[in-house]
């Protein structure tokens, strides 16, 4: 599975890595404008993301906007609902204005706030069907 790590903070990217390398490929980006570079790129080579964790506060483009570029770049390409990017937001906002932006506004597929603990993590990969049971 491929796997995108967006999120501008080294440690919790890091952290994020290696959490998710037993589970696919990770790649990184910095910032919302590398992120959708990189999910531009992954679908001209036909290798989508299956699993993106996006982090809200971020330089260049934040968050929220990525993940509504992507949903609409989504829905340009054709890509079925089922076939859609997981998406998680990985934030230190859970205010639920932010909350509600992300799943009703975006169209997340889960939100978790930070500091991200690893058991959580797997089981939201599990409800969202990322992983197996």
């Amino acid at each position: 599975m491929r796997i995108l790590i967006v999120e501008d903070d080294f440690t919790s990217r890091r952290l994020m890595q290696k959490l998710l390398e037993p589970v696919g490929e990770c790649e990184q980006a910095v910032n919302g404008r590398e992120a959708l570079d990189a999910f531009e790129a992954a679908h001209r080579e036909g290798r989508p993301y299956r699993l993106i964790c996006l982090d809200i506060m971020m330089p260049e483009m934040d968050g929220q906007d990525v993940l509504k570029v992507m949903r609409r770049r989504e829905a340009e390409l054709g890509v079925a609902p089922r076939d859609e990017a997981r998406i998680i937001m990985t934030t230190a906002l859970d205010q639920p204005r932010d909350v509600v932006e992300a799943f009703y506004r975006g169209g997340c597929t889960d939100y978790l706030v930070k500091p991200i603990d690893k058991k959580i993590l797997l089981n939201k990969l599990r409800e969202c069907k990322v992983l197996g049971a």
